[in-house]
């Protein structure tokens, strides 16, 4: 039973989102404390990971590191991966 419902998750992709969506978890041992400080790592959409940042400056310098922080992010992943990242202004309240 736990076999076929395992191949029924792996068939449906279900297994790669979960894996995928562990980088929410992870994102701020992936950019470190500064960066996750000023950014929340919102949502994984497909392979694209959505960020929320805190202000222009800081979406123009992480914009300018995406390629390493996507690398970084590969790096803790298991069999799936990341790639493509989006940074958006975080709404203020």
């Amino acid at each position: 039973m736990a076999t076929v419902l395992s191949d029924v998750l792996d068939e449906a992709g279900v297994a790669d989102h979960v894996e995928r969506v562990r980088v929410l978890e992870l994102w701020p041992e992936i950019v470190g404390d500064q960066v996750a400080r000023v950014t929340r790592a919102r949502s994984v959409d497909e392979s694209t990971l959505i960020v929320e940042v805190r202000n222009s400056a800081w979406l123009m310098e992480l914009n300018m590191l995406k390629g390493d922080i996507i690398g970084r992010a590969n790096e803790r992943l298991d069999d799936v991966s990341v790639d493509k990242i989006v940074f958006v202004l975080a709404e203020t309240e």
